[in-house]
């Protein structure tokens, strides 16, 4: 539990040296959430950087967890935390995966800026660099640090979208020249189309969006020679098999994939069907196997006896030059069910009643919004997801 510094990397090294289960816990976690994670997991050691607070003491480790390399945790947005178990296997297919598809070299020198504590900056930042034996350089994220290091020889960083969207509010009022890297990916949270564009013309290329789960690492992602399309996650990196099931949920397969969650039988039993991990997510393959997704099954809005997929609202929303980003939820509607409502961040004038023009001229009616709340900033978790329920 603690902020990433070298001291985190050596001791989470050391630590699966010694074939014990690694668990990241979020330094910025309050006292009720970390208790959950130790209380759940039967951590036997807590290694952590600030005597704030008092947690439970920890005890003797649970029997039964066999090798499992990490135990990782959710990130809660739709329920309390669960426990992914990953082991050796599953590490080294997910970095072995993106290494081979995003033509990682050791002469590559990663700006890394994520937190270890999740599979974004653990299982890919940091393991990936280990295994191409290239260098990665580990920096508190702001424009000033990732702009210095990507100046002062270093060829990638991966972020989230609202990493790229301070990076490129930096970079609007101090130009500088980042032709010589070769690749920005984001993932985490979607990509909007507007950033993807701002992204192009301020980066000097597009940046490489791709998806992926605590369960399965990164396992689809958008070429790293060919077009990137905007609003899209791409294809099924080696050795992952993808299909869409009931609903157009997106379901996995592979050596990535994780094989349950931690002491909770029933949550790994309803996470597999027929031997595919089904994500929870909503996707839509094009005619060229190119995966988008959009959104969670959870987060459905059935307003009218009609199906509302909120990322589709939203995409349309922020193709508006006045919307820097919105997100869409259902509330309660006595005479639909549930209204599709937008959350929005402005970047230059607009009123609700032109928002919702703008989208009728776009989508079916009962997709649109029917309101509009302009919002300062979007409440989101540790990794940039939007918390769609502290909105509805």
């Amino acid at each position: 539990m603690a902020e990433n510094s070298a001291d985190w990397i050596i001791s989470y090294l050391a630590l699966q040296s010694l074939d014990a289960t690694v668990i990241p816990i979020n330094p910025g976690y309050k006292q009720a959430e970390a208790e959950h994670i130790l209380r759940d997991s039967g951590s036997r050691f807590l290694i952590k950087t600030s005597s704030e607070g008092s947690l439970p003491p920890v005890g003797r480790a649970r029997e039964g967890v066999g090798r499992t390399a990490l135990i990782m945790y959710t990130s809660g947005t739709t329920g309390r935390p669960k426990g992914a178990m990953l082991d050796d296997g599953n590490m080294l297919a997910q970095s072995r995966g993106v290494i081979e598809a995003w033509h990682w070299t050791s002469r590559d020198r990663l700006v890394l800026a994520l937190p270890l504590f999740h599979l974004h900056g653990l299982g890919i930042g940091l393991h990936g660099s280990l295994i191409s034996g290239g260098c990665a350089v580990l920096v508190p994220f702001s424009p000033e640090n990732v702009v210095r290091e990507l100046t002062n020889g270093s060829t990638m960083f991966f972020g989230v979208p609202a990493m790229y969207q301070r990076l490129c509010d930096y970079l609007e009022q101090h130009p500088t020249d980042l032709s010589h890297v070769r690749l920005f990916v984001s993932g985490s949270a979607p990509l909007p189309p507007s950033l993807f564009e701002r992204c192009r013309h301020l980066l000097g290329q597009p940046v490489l969006e791709r998806y992926g789960l605590t369960e399965g690492g990164i396992v689809v992602s958008n070429p790293y020679d060919g077009p990137r399309q905007a609003g899209r996650v791409g294809y099924p990196l080696p050795g992952v098999d993808v299909r869409l099931g009931d609903g157009d949920e997106v379901q996995l397969k592979g050596g990535q994939v994780f094989s349950g969650y931690w002491h909770n039988e029933q949550a790994t039993k309803d996470a597999f069907t027929d031997g595919w991990l089904r994500t929870g997510d909503i996707g839509q393959i094009d005619d060229n196997g190119s995966l988008a997704i959009r959104g969670r099954i959870k987060e459905l809005i059935i307003s009218g006896g009609f199906n509302v997929y909120p990322r589709e609202v939203e995409m349309v929303l922020e193709q508006h030059p006045a919307v820097a980003e919105a997100a869409v939820v259902g509330m309660p509607s006595e005479q639909w069910g549930e209204e599709v409502t937008a959350y929005v961040v402005k970047r230059g004038a607009a009123d609700p009643e032109e928002l919702i023009a703008f989208a009728r001229e776009r989508l079916a009616t009962y997709k649109c919004p029917r309101a509009v709340r302009f919002i300062d900033a979007l409440p989101r978790n540790a990794m940039g997801k939007v918390d769609r329920s502290r909105l509805a």
